[in-house]
């Protein structure tokens, strides 16, 4: 592990594998180095790539400085990005793609940007998360009950049964979750009003130059896959991409090859 210190003076934690051009990843919700699917795709493109993961703050071994806001994640991202060496291809799944196209949107120098399902909610067909999510998340937090922000981010947020959410916390990764649990509200800010089942503002990534790819999988459900495709049609030249057979848990072995692919084209 390494360190590098973002403009507020957070220490980040950081790893790096491999070697060649650098890649940097980002996790999504309630995901650390050692807990992530991110692990498993550093050493699939290590051969190829020098690909850093990192802790995102809060999480892991990451500082956290109050208080949040987006601005400072996207500065955590720059930070990584220097020490990389400026100019790097930079990957986020979920709600950590949604941070990504944030960060390039905001002039954090990338070379190319893949993101994979921001769970973007543009429609009807799928309720939209509730005004007041934000709210119940950090008043779970304040309230020091991490289960409670858990089981409003998998019903809320995610939208599954919450029957399922009590059998989850019979799990063995329920109390990983909640150590980073309190993080749940920072996505809930990054994720902003693109939830509410409204059609993505236009222009809203206008920032970006980068070459993008914006990703799904074939067997996601519909108002994800809409989603991606929404974004996909605000950023003009952006390739589409859909993963035959994969899920939102999109498999390491479907997904790096794509990226490689994709990061290293001239």
């Amino acid at each position: 592990m390494s360190t590098v210190t973002s403009a507020d003076g957070t220490l980040i934690a950081y790893s790096r594998i491999g070697t060649g051009p650098a890649l940097v990843l980002v996790d999504g919700a309630l995901c650390y180095r050692g807990s992530t699917p991110n692990d498993d795709l550093a050493k699939a493109l290590s051969d190829r790539f020098t690909v850093y993961t990192f802790d995102r703050r809060g999480r892991g071994e990451s500082g956290d400085t109050a208080p949040y806001d987006v601005e400072r994640e996207i500065e955590d991202i720059a930070a990584i990005v220097k020490e990389a060496g400026g100019e790097v291809g930079l990957y986020g799944i979920s709600s950590g793609a949604a941070l990504v196209l944030e960060a390039a949107h905001r002039g954090v120098p990338v070379k190319k940007v893949a993101v994979y399902e921001p769970p973007f909610i543009v429609d009807a067909t799928r309720k939209r998360v509730p005004a007041d999510y934000q709210a119940k998340l950090e008043a779970a937090t304040n309230a020091g009950k991490p289960g409670a922000a858990i089981k409003t981010f998998m019903t809320e947020g995610v939208g599954l049964p919450a029957l399922m959410v009590v059998m989850m916390r019979l799990m063995p990764a329920w109390p990983r979750m909640k150590r980073v649990a309190h993080t749940l509200a920072y996505d809930a800010r990054i994720m902003d009003d693109n939830q509410a089942g409204r059609p993505l503002p236009k222009g809203r990534w206008s920032g970006i130059t980068a070459p993008t790819l914006i990703a799904d999988g074939g067997k996601s459900p519909g108002w994800m896959r809409n989603g991606v495709a929404a974004a996909a049609a605000q950023l003009p030249g952006a390739r589409y991409r859909t993963l035959p057979g994969q899920t939102h848990l999109v498999k390491t072995a479907a997904l790096a090859p794509v990226l490689a692919e994709f990061f290293a084209a001239s």
